[in-house]
């Protein structure tokens, strides 16, 4: 690896955001999962979660879509809701479902600026009755047509945007998020090997 190549990695990693992960539960098409993992690339989501309860793990996803975008990012698979969710109250304070309900927040409502992990459901069912009732509470995208609900690569990088938005205002993508033996950890698993060793 050329040393302007680690040069840029380090620089990514260096913007990379600890607290805000994206959850995909039973998201059917391989196609729509790659395009949510070039977005959380995009502002800087180093884990993302997919939880298949209901469908078997996808042997892989869309190449095209993704553009490599699975390379860079720490992908956690489960097959059970609870167990899914013992992890993430590890890493995140509040998480939150897209559903529409009458307790649901407005996406420009959150805080993004604490830990947020926010799921996405299956395009046809939504989040799961199970896994709401997991969560911290809802919030929606707020539309003006007809049609209450959008693709959910789309729902995502709308979501995920108004994340980097106010993160961003806060100067977060100015600090350092990520461990230092974190940060050594993936640029191993990138393939960047130190000259001194």
């Amino acid at each position: 690896m050329t040393p302007q190549r680690s040069t840029k990695l380090l620089k990514v990693l260096s913007k990379r955001q600890s607290n805000l992960t994206v959850v995909m539960e039973n998201v059917q098409d391989p196609h729509n999962i790659s395009a949510v993992m070039r977005t959380c690339d995009a502002v800087g989501i180093q884990d993302i979660y997919i939880l298949n309860t209901k469908i078997p793990r996808h042997k892989k996803f869309g190449a095209k879509s993704s553009s490599s975008a699975l390379k860079w990012l720490s992908v956690h698979q489960f097959d059970n809701a609870e167990e899914c969710f013992k992890e993430l109250r590890k890493h995140y304070e509040t998480i939150l479902t897209t559903h529409l309900s009458s307790n649901a927040v407005d996406l420009y409502a959150i805080d993004f600026t604490k830990s947020v992990a926010l799921v996405f459901g299956n395009e046809h069912e939504g989040v799961s009755d199970e896994v709401r009732n997991l969560a911290d509470g809802n919030f929606i995208i707020p539309q003006m047509g007809i049609i209450q609900s959008l693709n959910i690569s789309v729902a995502c990088a709308v979501s995920i945007y108004e994340a980097y938005r106010q993160k961003n205002n806060a100067g977060h993508y100015n600090t350092q998020s990520l461990s230092e033996q974190r940060m050594n950890n993936l640029m191993e698993e990138w393939g960047f090997i130190n000259d001194e060793e």
